[in-house]
């Protein structure tokens, strides 16, 4: 498949927002046509899964995305430096949509059992592995560095629509036609993105720096790495990311279902406490999304971070589920600020040049290692209970603020404005 990047001429320099950038918003709704596809799929592919076989090879099937997500993420990286960000999207979502398009049909024509499943989650996985980090590179060549930060504001609200869309368009596209007319849409969806991406207008990069054909795959991943060890805030940014990932996932993923079993509050309850942390976060990104900018970014990170811990650690000992969903909604808000901060940061300070490599670097920890927490976290809960575990979680959260704040270049870090 073909690009054609522009020079940084051809993309608007007046001084509009990405809010009123066609360019950039062309580029928001193919993200969100793309993202909302994703969570169709994902919904889908766990009910087609259950379907064909036990509650354990389902939860095989779903899980088989991670292993080349993990074992590819890096090298994705580099292919997004070095063929364009925008290339490898386009592609990748061409990619899934065939596969995604291919399981409805077998599906329509057969009932094929698990192992076409398998074959789409694992096809998936591959794919997240290039398409994540042109995702996360894709940003900086469609706008201004000033205004990189509203842009990731609009990234995170999209994720956040297409998860409370994403959801019920899977449910009832299988309540109407089954796991084949859902896949169908999911397809489709997908499909949407490739030609508004193929409107969205990039810049070239600087030859110093970037991923060429001339360098082994090895040696650009190497320089990558070096680009961030050598960086003064970059290398305690993605520690900071990790760390509030690593305790962020478990406690709120499996210890809050845990958390509602045990106080009673049933699916109802826990739904209305997962509402909770989505309007917080929500908000974070509205926020950040409508000001473009938010002033002392590396301290608020770090205060914001902290408190967010605090708020995790509280929320395993609220009284009820009313308590709960203000205790979430401000975990939401919280993680959610600190996050859509980390990343305008992340997107700000990499060269453009070595921004797939570091977005990979950065989607390996919070969608390699720290998933690992929740399996640990369910176990642990099992033995000492979810207070002690929450407590845990909240800790390692907030050493992630700790090293906000212990490193100077980070704690006086700045957006652009």
């Amino acid at each position: 498949m073909t690009t054609s990047s522009v020079t940084p001429a051809a993309v608007p320099t007046a001084a509009r927002p990405a809010h009123r950038d066609g360019n950039v918003l062309r580029w928001l709704a193919a993200y969100t046509a793309s993202m909302v596809g994703d969570n169709v799929y994902w919904i889908t592919l766990s009910w087609a899964a259950v379907q064909s076989g036990t509650p354990a090879q389902a939860g095989l099937v779903t899980a088989v995305s991670a292993l080349p997500r993990a074992l590819l993420m890096l090298a994705g990286g580099v292919v997004a430096d070095r063929f364009g960000p925008r290339r490898i999207v386009i592609g990748s979502d061409a990619v899934r949509c065939a596969a995604v398009l291919g399981a409805a049909a077998l599906l329509h024509l057969t009932s094929p059992g698990l192992w076409p499943l398998t074959a789409l989650a694992l096809v998936f996985g591959t794919v997240d592995a290039v398409f994540m980090p042109a995702v996360g590179a894709l940003p900086a060549r469609i706008t201004r560095t000033d205004q990189l930060a509203r842009v990731h504001g609009m990234r995170g609200m999209a994720i956040r629509f297409a998860g409370v869309t994403g959801a019920p368009l899977g449910g009832l596209g299988v309540a109407l036609g089954g796991a084949a007319a859902a896949f169908g849409l999911a397809g489709l969806l997908i499909a949407l993105s490739v030609p508004l991406l193929l409107g969205v207008r990039v810049r070239e990069l600087p030859a110093d720096g970037s991923a060429t054909a001339g360098g082994t795959a090895r040696r650009d991943l190497v320089a990558g790495l070096r680009h961030i060890r050598r960086h003064r805030v970059l290398a305690p940014l993605l520690l900071t990311i990790a760390l509030g990932d690593l305790g962020f996932v478990g406690p709120l993923n499996v210890g809050l279902t845990l958390l509602a079993d045990e106080r009673g509050w049933g699916a109802p309850g826990m739904g209305w406490v997962l509402a909770g942390f989505g309007v917080g976060a929500g908000a974070a990104s509205l926020l950040l999304a409508v000001r473009g900018r938010v002033p002392h970014a590396g301290r608020v990170i770090a205060c914001t971070v902290l408190a967010g811990s605090v708020a995790i650690g509280a929320l395993a000992y609220v009284p009820g589920v009313l308590a709960a969903v203000g205790v979430a909604l401000l975990v939401g808000l919280l993680t959610g600020l600190s996050g859509a901060l980390c990343g305008a940061l992340l997107q700000t300070l990499t060269d453009p040049a070595y921004l797939g490599r570091v977005t990979a670097v950065a989607g390996l920890v919070s969608l390699g290692l720290a998933p690992l927490g929740m399996p640990l976290s369910a176990a642990a809960i099992g033995a000492w209970g979810t207070g002690p575990v929450f407590v845990a979680g909240a800790v390692v959260c907030g050493l992630g603020g700790v090293v906000a704040l212990a490193v100077r270049d980070l704690r006086r870090a700045e957006l652009p404005g």
